[in-house]
């Protein structure tokens, strides 16, 4: 069985659009979908046992550093849009790998916090399950790759 390699994620260069169109990414400092389901069992007479797993809700925590002097910083965003459902986008590798897509549902996050310490909090929100997205790979190259292909083979004799 082959040993198999892994790529483990850092998060350094997300990308983080709320609403469809602001990026979020300076606000943040942690980004997490999180599954939820729970194990139920039936047991019959017959010394027979059946376990299922409940069909998941999904959440998504927004760990943040809070901003109220920016009419377009992340908690305003929160406090101003409560209650609403958007669209959210996570590119984890900003350029490279997978992005994910859900609908959250907005709930404003916390106001204040310690003397002397910037005031971070986290907000979780309820989420669809996220869709992961492949990421689009583009090569510059290939317009140019098939014409010098072509004038290579311009003058060459067709093969029956």
């Amino acid at each position: 069985m082959p040993v198999l390699e892994v790529q483990p994620l850092v998060l350094k260069d997300v990308e983080a659009l709320i609403g469809g169109t602001d990026d979020f990414r300076k606000h943040l400092s942690g980004v997490t979908f999180t599954p939820s389901s729970s194990q139920t069992t039936w047991s019959g007479l017959g010394l027979n046992t059946h376990t299922d797993s409940s069909i998941p809700t999904w959440t998504v925590q927004l760990d943040y550093v809070q901003d109220w002097t920016s009419t377009t910083s992340l908690s305003a965003y929160l406090f101003e849009h409560e209650g609403e459902t958007v669209p959210f986008e996570f590119t984890p590798t900003d350029g490279v790998g997978p992005s994910f897509t859900a609908n959250i549902s907005i709930v404003s996050g916390a106001i204040g916090g310690q003397v002397n310490a910037f005031a971070t909090t986290s907000v979780t929100l309820g989420s669809d399950k996220p869709v992961r997205v492949p990421p689009v790979v583009e090569d510059v190259n290939d317009d140019e790759d098939a014409r010098v292909f072509a004038d290579t083979f311009a003058d060459e004799p067709a093969v029956a």
